[in-house]
C-alpha cells in the first residue's frame, strides 16, 4: 500500500492536477464570498464516494458558507491525521484568467492569481484521488476552512472536537518547498479612535482640535517595521476628515504587532496604545482603542510527530528540509493553539497577495508527491 503511495504521480494525475487548480483559481472566493468554492470542493470529495460535513459557523465568520469536512478511512484502529486548507482568497482587483507560459502559472489580469492557497486545495484533492484508488495507510481528515485572511476565522471557530487527528498538516507558506514553518507569531490588531472638535479651517482654526494631527503625533512616536529579529510592527490604514476647509473632528487609525515571542508582542501593542493615549492628550483629543489579539504564535521542536513526519516525507522526495521561523500566521497557529500539532509547509507559491503572484507547475506536482509521502509517513 505505501509503495503505490508513493509512486510518482501519472501524466493523468499530473494533467488533472494542473487542471484542477487552474478551475479553482478562476472561481473567485474572496473571505466572505467563498460559497461557489465550497460547493466545488464538495462536488469532488463526493465523486469520489466521501461523505461532506459543512459547519454552521458562517454567521460568525462572516462568510456565506462553513468550513467544509472529509473523511477518507483508514484501517480500523488506525491514527488518524488531518490535512488542511483554506479556499477563501484576499479581494480581487480584477478577474482571474489563468495563464500557462513556460511551466508558470499566472493571472492574464492585473490581480492575485489565488494560489494562496488554491495550490493546497487541488494538491490535497489530487492526493485524495490516488488515496481513494489505492486505499490509505490511515485514516485522513480534509478540511476546508473559510476566512483564513481575516485572521483565521474559519479555522478559529471550527470546533476541535469534531477532528479525530493526532496532528495535522496545512499547506500554506508562500516560498520553497522543502521549508518546514517551526514557528509563527502572536498578532495583535489596534484600532485607535481619536476625535477632536471640527471648525472652520480659515476662518476659526483655533477652535478645533485636529483628530488628524493627533492621530499623526502618535505614529509618529511609534516604532514601526521590523524591531528586532522576532518582532514587527505596522501603520496599515488611516482615515478621517471630510474636507480641506475644516478642523478634522475624527480620525481613525489600525495599527498591527507580531512576534515569535508571545509576550514581546504583548509589551509591543501596549507602547502603541500608550503612543496613541498621550498624543491625544498632547492635541486636547479623545481616543478609544481597541485591541484584539487575532491569533497566538507558537513553537513547535523538530521532534513533534508532524514536523517529523513532514522531514520524513520531503527527503523521500528528494528534498532536504529546512526548518524556518516565518512572520505570517496560517491556520496551524489555530490549530496549536487548540492543542492539535499542525506544522505549516511551503507550497512554493510565488508572491502571495500580490498581482504578480504564480507557481510553476513543477511545484504543484511536486507538492502532490509531497503530500502522498507525508500519508506514508505518518502512518
Amino acid at each position: 500500500m505505501t509503495a503505490a503511495i508513493l509512486h510518482p504521480a501519472s501524466d493523468q494525475e499530473r494533467e488533472r492536477l494542473v487542471a484542477d487548480f487552474i478551475r479553482f483559481c478562476e472561481i473567485e472566493s474572496p473571505s466572505g464570498r467563498e460559497r461557489r468554492m465550497a460547493d466545488a470542493v464538495a462536488a469532488e470529495l463526493r465523486e469520489l464516494g466521501l461523505e461532506v460535513e459543512e459547519d454552521e459557523t458562517g454567521p460568525e465568520t462572516g462568510s456565506d458558507t462553513g468550513n467544509l469536512l472529509a473523511r477518507l478511512p483508514g484501517p480500523e484502529g488506525g491514527r488518524a491525521i488531518l490535512l488542511c486548507a483554506h479556499i477563501d482568497t484576499v479581494p480581487l482587483d480584477a478577474p482571474v484568467e489563468v495563464t500557462r507560459e513556460n511551466g508558470v502559472l499566472t493571472n492574464r489580469h492585473d490581480a492575485i492569481l489565488g494560489a494562496d492557497n488554491k495550490a493546497a486545495v487541488a494538491t490535497m484533492l489530487g492526493a485524495v484521488r490516488r488515496l481513494v484508488r489505492d486505499g490509505s495507510p490511515l485514516e485522513v481528515e480534509l478540511l476546508f476552512t473559510t476566512c483564513e485572511e481575516r485572521a483565521l476565522r474559519g479555522a478559529k471557530a471550527f470546533e476541535r472536537g469534531r477532528l479525530r487527528s493526532e496532528f495535522g498538516f496545512v499547506f500554506d507558506h508562500a516560498s520553497p518547498i522543502g521549508e518546514v514553518v517551526v514557528a509563527s507569531p502572536t498578532y495583535y490588531r489596534l484600532e485607535a479612535r481619536f476625535r477632536g472638535q471640527a471648525a472652520h479651517a480659515g476662518i476659526r482654526p483655533e477652535d478645533g482640535r485636529n483628530a488628524i494631527a493627533a492621530a499623526s503625533r502618535a505614529i509618529a512616536a511609534m516604532r514601526i517595521g521590523r524591531l528586532d529579529d522576532e518582532t514587527t510592527a505596522n501603520v496599515g490604514r488611516i482615515e478621517g476628515g471630510t474636507s480641506p476647509n475644516v478642523v478634522a473632528e475624527r480620525c481613525t487609525v489600525e495599527f498591527e504587532a507580531r512576534s515569535l515571542d508571545d509576550a514581546r508582542a504583548g509589551e509591543v501593542v501596549s507602547e502603541m496604545v500608550d503612543a496613541t493615549t498621550e498624543a491625544a492628550s498632547d492635541a486636547d483629543c479623545d481616543v478609544e482603542t481597541t485591541v484584539e489579539r487575532m491569533f497566538r504564535g507558537f513553537r513547535l521542536p523538530r521532534t513533534a510527530p508532524p514536523v517529523e513526519a513532514a522531514a520524513a516525507a520531503l527527503r523521500r522526495t528528494g528534498i532536504e528540509p529546512v526548518y524556518i521561523a516565518t512572520g505570517g500566521g496560517s491556520d496551524a497557529n489555530a490549530f496549536v493553539a487548540a492543542g492539535l500539532p499542525v506544522v505549516n509547509l511551503a507550497n512554493g507559491t510565488e508572491r502571495n497577495h500580490e498581482p504578480d503572484e504564480s507557481v510553476t507547475v513543477e511545484a504543484l506536482e511536486t507538492m502532490l508527491d509531497v503530500t502522498l509521502a507525508i500519508v506514508a509517513a505518518s502512518a
